[in-house]
């Protein structure tokens, strides 16, 4: 018996390829998902084809700092899949820079990415969505869409923004079968973080102070932000509307 509903059903992951999109993808479809992703990575897809299957997953090369790659992105995994019943807006985008400093380049890049991106995945899948009688809609925001974080002035800003879509979706789909949350995670492990690391005039003091960030010491691992995401895309979360659910090591609560 599936008591998460996955089994039969098709999801659709932006930003896939790598870290907590990648481990989404892959417990989506343990549990029986079909899943496309969008990604601008054409290797990354690739791989992550071959080690989830082709029958299973299917990779789209999709800019999502464009629109029109983007909606075509969405028609093209619509397609293939044959409709979608979960969307999780993944794909995100910041840079390390407070108000003063950040450009207006990093700025639009960062709303372009986060929040433009996902506004328009939804606005491709909800219609065929209500065809098929509801679905599900999980966007990854983030703890620093809740609380100020140091040096991520434009990141924190397009997070809120996405927690507020969440809640607009919410609004006004839950009342026609569709249900949208949105998973605010902690620092966690990925290739971006490793960037942001490496990029600093000290990476080994950066990661402490990163992992000092969380009550527990340490940082969130993909894994753990993705058994989140894909509660939330389940069954098991039938009353959860609306909500921004916090997955921080505790870095909130101070």
């Amino acid at each position: 018996m599936d008591e998460s509903g996955f089994a039969g059903k098709a999801a659709l992951v932006t930003g896939g390829a790598s870290g907590i999109g990648r481990a989404t993808v892959l417990k989506l479809i343990a549990a029986g998902c079909r899943t496309a992703v969008l990604d601008r990575d054409e290797a990354g897809l690739a791989q992550l084809v071959t080690d989830a299957g082709e029958d299973r997953c299917i990779g789209v090369v999709a800019d999502l700092a464009q629109p029109e790659s983007t909606r075509r992105g969405v028609r093209e995994a619509i397609e293939r899949l044959g409709g979608i019943d979960i969307v999780v807006n993944n794909a995100g985008i910041g840079f390390r820079a407070d108000v003063v400093e950040t450009t207006l380049e990093q700025w639009d890049l960062t709303f372009a990415i986060n929040v433009r991106a996902p506004f328009i995945v939804c606005q491709e899948a909800i219609p065929q969505m209500l065809e098929r009688g509801g679905g599900v809609i999980v966007n990854v925001a983030s703890v620093g869409g809740i609380i100020g974080i140091a040096s991520r002035a434009a990141y924190g800003a397009s997070k809120a923004a996405l927690i507020s879509l969440t809640r607009s979706l919410t609004v006004d789909f839950a009342g026609r079968g569709i249900r949208a949350n949105c998973v605010a995670p902690g620092t966690t492990e990925t290739p971006w973080v490793d960037r942001i690391v490496a990029g600093s005039d000290d990476p080994a003091v950066l990661r402490q102070q990163m992992a000092e960030r969380q009550i527990i010491g340490r940082l969130g691992t993909a894994d753990e932000i993705a058994d989140t995401i894909v509660f939330l895309a389940s069954d098991r979360a039938s009353f959860f509307h609306g909500s921004a659910v916090v997955v921080d090591g505790g870095y909130s609560a101070r």
